[in-house]
């Protein structure tokens, strides 16, 4: 099993083009300028690697629907939740939530610490509800192709 400490910035750099290449079967250089010419062309906005969490030590998903004082917080509470990293996900909704969030941490403490400390603690949040994943089935883009 390969850990995290075996891994440094540059391996977790070069995974995202070199693996896309070995797709398409071309190089990481092609697939480097082609990602530059959609990004250019408003297509994509960017480009991230999917990372399995646990495999670096971050077993829990959670999901916080979370209640505003006002809706017209949204902006202010949207920024202050962009601020923690463990906020991978965050969504303005209709429905009982005002804004429903996903979060990522090491553990159940580690979690206790984000909601306690963190979200808890951002003006303009009433109260949250929280639900943790037991298991992430499918996660992916929209269908580009008929295949």
């Amino acid at each position: 099993m390969i850990k995290y400490s075996d891994i440094d910035n540059t391996d977790l750099r070069i995974l995202s083009f070199t693996e896309i290449g070995k797709r398409v079967f071309v190089s990481g250089g092609t697939v480097h300028v082609r990602m530059k010419k959609l990004e250019q062309m408003g297509i994509v906005k960017g480009s991230q690697l999917v990372i399995e969490p646990a495999k670096l030590g971050w077993d829990i998903s959670a999901f916080l629907g979370i209640y505003l004082e006002k809706s017209s917080l949204y902006e202010q509470v949207a920024a202050e939740l962009e601020n923690i990293p463990e906020v991978v996900n965050i969504h303005y909704t209709t429905g009982i939530y005002s804004i429903f969030i996903k979060i990522v941490c090491r553990d159940t403490g580690h979690l206790r610490e984000i909601l306690h400390d963190k979200i808890q603690k951002v003006n303009g949040i009433q109260r949250t509800e929280t639900f943790i994943s037991l298991e992430e089935r499918i996660n992916r883009s929209i269908p580009l192709s008929e295949a």
